[in-house]
């Protein structure tokens, strides 16, 4: 096994107990992505706050040598789904470039902090050789 930190990511690991990727078995398991600033301050405005969780998503998938097409499988959380999935499945459809990998969203309670909408957690086959 080898944990993935992506740079911008180095404390995740020692502040929060976890690594925000980790290579096993020929496969990247990622831990939930958030829409955070670069203080770590929950981003307000919901569509820039799916576009960041989204693109630590794929600051994880380039760390590991994998891409957005190499996706096996993509779980998302939601506060307020119903009232925000039409909006959120805009932003995933830009990241995700047209490669439809199976998803499954879920709509929760809350998040970590007050204010995040979407949680992203994604599963990655690493590239052949």
């Amino acid at each position: 096994m080898r944990a993935i930190v992506p740079p911008g990511m180095e404390n995740f690991p020692a502040q929060s107990g976890y690594s925000p990727g980790m290579i096993c078995n020929g496969f990247l398991f990622m831990a939930g992505q958030l829409g955070r600033d670069a203080q770590m301050n929950v981003i307000a405005d919901p569509e820039a706050q799916f576009a960041r969780a989204f693109e630590n998503v794929g600051r994880i998938l380039t760390e590991a040598g994998c891409a957005v097409r190499d996706i096996v499988d993509l779980t998302t959380f939601h506060v307020g789904l119903q009232s925000h999935i039409g909006l959120f499945k805009q932003v995933r459809d830009r990241f995700m470039q047209g490669h439809q990998p199976p998803w499954t969203a879920i709509g929760i309670v809350e998040l970590s902090r007050p204010g995040l909408l979407v949680e992203i957690k994604a599963t990655a086959r690493l590239p052949v050789a």
